[in-house]
């Protein structure tokens, strides 16, 4: 049987797995598309599900063994949202200053958020919740300019059509041996994305759980082709086998930038992705800040994670930092935005990023400096050093300034305290050109005109 172009198209249409190729995408017009996470530099994470209990963690703790199926199940039955007010959520979000939000709308355990029809285990057909906590949080974040992001797991344990479930096994079937199990699994997870796609065309995919398989099981290629057929602009993390636009490091700032010109790191709050009665071992928010700082020195974004309870209500210690970040970064907000990748460790003793015309060399100090600030290898010539977020100057001096040298001199900033910020001071070097740097390891004069 032959069948032309439009009748494989219709084809692949039933059966939820088979798309329009995308037409190559030049690398000015990735560029484009990802601009807007290239400067946003602040994220929100959320995890909410019915493991917002507190009792467990997400997922993995049936998935390892800690808990049964059944018992991780029944926390369905605590999933109110009672208290949910996403209109909260939403300001506490755009107050922070992250430009971006990626909540969870289903984690590994299958638990979707949304009014799901693929599928039986939701917030409305199977929680007290009864109704779609999405739609209102797509709605009220939207209003606030902020970008919104769905987090989806590819996983999904519970299911009998899914290959694995338990860590230690056994696996409940193949995909060699029975092919048609699995399909019925991809056309799942097919259906479920359409809908968040065909209802919110979201800005952002954080997609997860992709180790489990390849991307020629998942159908990532034809996952993102789908996603784009409708939703051109959306952009996808790399945890889709080798389909994403970015980079995803996890619980940790690299110590050197990735390979992806493009990146986040994920990082939790205190110790745990959802909510937990037994972690408040909350990170401060000057640790967090200086992630945050140690991201944009190094290219990137900070994806900053949140666990609201069951009830939609988010814990005091959590709007604490929130509101804290919001407070850093609207002071900030020239040194944060609009920047890019700063200069190698050794310059100065702090985090840096450069304005995108590389003209200002912004430092940040995360300390509280006893004299003066040391800036070595700068063989562009600073015209004035301000106080970022105020309107004061700092007066420096540069010494070993020698003509006939190919090492410049070192400039020593005084920083008083009266000008220091209470979490991270900022400095901004507006020079008189785009930064240009000394890398070599020292000199040996061997004339002297004096």
């Amino acid at each position: 049987m032959t069948m032309n172009l439009k009748s494989v198209i219709l084809f692949g249409l039933l059966l939820g797995t088979a798309f329009a190729p995308a037409r190559a995408e030049t690398p000015e017009q990735k560029a484009e598309r990802m601009e807007w996470f290239s400067r946003a530099k602040l994220g929100i994470f959320i995890h909410w599900g019915i493991y917002s209990t507190g009792k467990t963690s997400e997922s993995w703790a049936f998935h390892n063994g800690y808990v049964s199926l059944d018992d991780y199940m029944k926390q369905r039955e605590e999933f109110t949202a009672a208290e949910y007010d996403p209109a909260l959520w939403a300001d506490l979000i755009a107050q922070s200053g992250a430009r971006y939000t990626v909540i969870t709308t289903k984690h590994h355990d299958g638990f979707a958020l949304w009014d799901t029809k693929a599928g039986d285990v939701s917030a409305v057909k199977s929680s007290p919740a009864g109704r779609d906590v999405i739609a209102p949080f797509a709605e009220e974040v939207r209003k606030r300019g902020v970008r919104l992001g769905f987090y989806f797991s590819l996983i999904d344990w519970p299911r009998e059509d899914y290959t694995d479930i338990y860590r230690a096994g056994p696996v409940r079937y193949k995909i060699a041996d029975e092919p048609e199990r699995w399909q019925h699994f991809v056309d799942f997870n097919f259906a479920q994305l359409r809908e968040l796609n065909e209802t919110w065309k979201p800005d952002l995919y954080w997609f997860d759980g992709d180790w489990e398989h390849s991307a020629e099981e998942w159908r990532s290629k034809e996952i993102v082709d789908m996603l784009r057929s409708t939703n051109p602009g959306v952009i996808v993390n790399s945890r889709i086998q080798g389909y994403g636009d970015y980079a995803t490091p996890e619980l940790g700032v690299p110590v050197v930038r990735p390979e992806s010109e493009w990146w986040e790191t994920c990082m939790t709050i205190n110790n745990s992705w959802g909510y937990r009665l037994d972690d408040d071992d909350y990170k401060s928010p000057h640790t967090l800040l200086c992630m945050l700082v140690d991201c944009i020195g190094l290219g990137g974004n900070l994806l900053l994670d949140i666990g609201p309870r069951a009830d939609g209500t988010i814990p005091d210690e959590q709007v604490a930092v929130l509101k804290e970040f919001g407070r850093w970064t609207g002071k900030h907000a020239e040194a944060v935005y609009d920047t890019r990748a700063g200069i190698p460790a050794g310059h100065v003793a702090g985090y840096t990023s450069l304005s995108l015309d590389g003209k200002t060399l912004y430092v940040y100090l995360p300390y509280r400096p006893t004299e003066s600030v040391e800036v070595k290898g700068l063989k562009s010539r600073i015209a004035r050093v301000r106080v970022v977020g105020t309107d004061r100057e700092l007066a420096w001096k540069q010494y070993n300034d020698i003509s006939w040298s190919e090492v410049p001199g070192v400039y020593y900033i005084d920083v008083p305290e009266e000008a220091l910020d209470e979490q991270i001071t900022v400095l901004a070097l507006d020079m008189e050109e785009p930064v240009r740097l000394y890398r070599g390891s020292g000199q040996i004069l061997s004339f002297n005109e004096y």
